[in-house]
């Protein structure tokens, strides 16, 4: 698996119920982006909103529209092993790829390695299909030394991929690649894009950025891919103004699919983004307006 592994975003209408056809809208986007992957629901998705059904729902609705294009992964992170694997048999059941999940997201203090070991090891039993390990700073995630992710890769028969998005995702990438025996398929960056050219310097395989600018992400991995350096700093000057803008507010995915035509409403549950004032919603659509150039849909 490589290449840039887009995450759609999960759409809801006005009154917060599930977007199904809007959703269908943001998968078929990515797979003409020329996105090479889709990943969901993790992070980016919300995936903290949405209920057991609903989250089984929409990966069928993913898989589905897929139809085999590309390949599939299945955020299945739980806060319990039982539930995660739950998540991790579905998946193989509804024909995904892969599965990828960070550990036990709601605790009140560090898991220990036995327990998080076991957790992993339930996810790729249950699946029987490549596990990611998303190792994922605190609050939501857990930050697991590059020691421990590779032991999972070697000891955990379908642990096969690391998405590092722990801060710095660079050298953290490094120590995996120095000490990676083989066991461990590709390491996958998130964030983004925003550390994709260093990353990529260092040995990622991919990364999995929010889909709102999936063309533009693809357009940029495939500069890479072509050792084309200055087309591939020229894109990444250009992302520069809207990777500000969603540092200072996150969380603007949806506001771009809305502008771009995708889907019809940005609303999100539990004010999981924060809507831009006229201000904001002006600069953000000059933002978009620098990257058309490189926007295939």
């Amino acid at each position: 698996m490589r290449g840039i592994f887009t995450i759609p975003s999960t759409p809801f209408k006005e009154d917060l119920s599930i977007d199904a056809e809007g959703f269908r809208n943001i998968v078929r986007f990515c797979i003409d982006c020329g996105a090479h992957g889709l990943v969901y629901p993790v992070n980016a998705s919300e995936f903290t909103v949405l209920s057991d059904e609903e989250r089984m729902t929409l990966s069928k609705i993913m898989v589905d529209t897929a139809a085999g294009k590309i390949p599939t992964v299945i955020g299945v992170a739980a806060t319990s092993k039982q539930t995660a694997m739950k998540f991790s048999a579905y998946a193989r059941e509804i024909g995904a790829g892969a599965v990828i999940a960070m550990p036990p997201y709601v605790r009140a203090r560090n898991f220990s390695e036995d327990v998080l070991f076991d957790y992993y090891r339930g996810i790729s039993d249950a699946g029987k299909i490549p596990v990611f390990i998303q190792n994922y700073s605190p609050p939501v995630g857990t930050d697991m030394s590059s020691e421990f992710l590779l032991r999972l890769c070697r000891e955990i028969e379908w642990v096969q991929y690391v998405k590092e998005e722990t801060i710095p995702s660079t050298l953290k990438l490094t120590a995996l690649m120095d000490a990676n025996d083989g066991s461990c398929k590709g390491i996958f960056g998130g964030s983004g894009c925003r550390y994709l050219i260093e990353e990529y310097r260092r040995g990622s395989c991919g990364n999995m950025p929010g889909c709102h600018v999936t063309d533009v992400c693809v357009v940029l991995w495939n500069a890479l891919e072509a050792k084309d350096k200055k087309k591939a700093v020229q894109i990444y000057r250009d992302m520069a103004p809207l990777f500000f803008y969603e540092s200072q507010l996150p969380g603007t995915y949806k506001e771009v699919l809305k502008l771009r035509g995708i889907i019809k409403c940005a609303a999100s549950r539990n004010m999981f983004y924060q809507k831009p004032d006229e201000i904001g919603a002006e600069y953000l659509n000059e933002a978009v307006a620098i990257l058309k150039p490189y926007m295939t849909v």
